[in-house]
């Protein structure tokens, strides 16, 4: 496979990944053309080994870590206002997904990566670990911990909320 081919196949689910690990949609699309950007350099290597996806997943991971590393964190980010017309009223649909996103994103960097990569991923713990680098008992510890956080924070059910998370 060509790097365009893997690219114009890939870029879309990596945005997602990225924005889910980020927590802002710019930040994700910047990070995945950085990385995108060092794969290409790197293509011939990277399009020989077995898993050329989880390689470039690690890359994505370890970009999001480097960018807190960096102190880039200061920014700002608001949240963008985007006024649609519509028949449905979603609003406690998306209250419900913001409500459970801010959680997500108040949790440590490495909680929250093995979180998107297992639930939204649907990655095993041995594809976690090897994207994370670490043992599979540590992404194991790291979903519990961030499920025992999220569920310690979850407010009490109302008869509004149509489900659990």
């Amino acid at each position: 496979m060509t790097f365009e081919e893997y690219a114009f196949a890939r870029t879309a689910a990596l945005v997602r990944l990225a924005r889910l690990l980020t927590g802002d949609e710019h930040r994700a699309e910047d990070l995945v053309q950085d990385v995108l950007a060092k794969a290409y350099a790197r293509w011939g290597r990277i399009s020989r080994i077995d898993q050329p996806e989880a390689y470039v997943r690690r890359m994505l991971v370890n970009a999001n870590r480097s960018w807190w590393r960096r102190g880039s964190r200061r920014e700002i980010c608001t949240p963008a206002v985007s006024d649609r017309v519509g028949g449905v009223d979603e609003a406690a649909g998306v209250v419900e997904r913001d409500t459970l996103w801010r959680l997500v994103r108040a949790l440590p960097t490495r909680q929250r990566t093995v979180i998107v990569l297992r639930y939204y991923e649907d990655l095993d713990d041995t594809a976690i670990a090897e994207i994370v680098g670490c043992s599979t008992g540590t992404v194991r510890t790291h979903a519990r911990r961030a499920l025992q956080a999220l569920r310690k924070h979850q407010e009490a059910p109302t008869p509004a909320r149509t489900g659990g998370i």
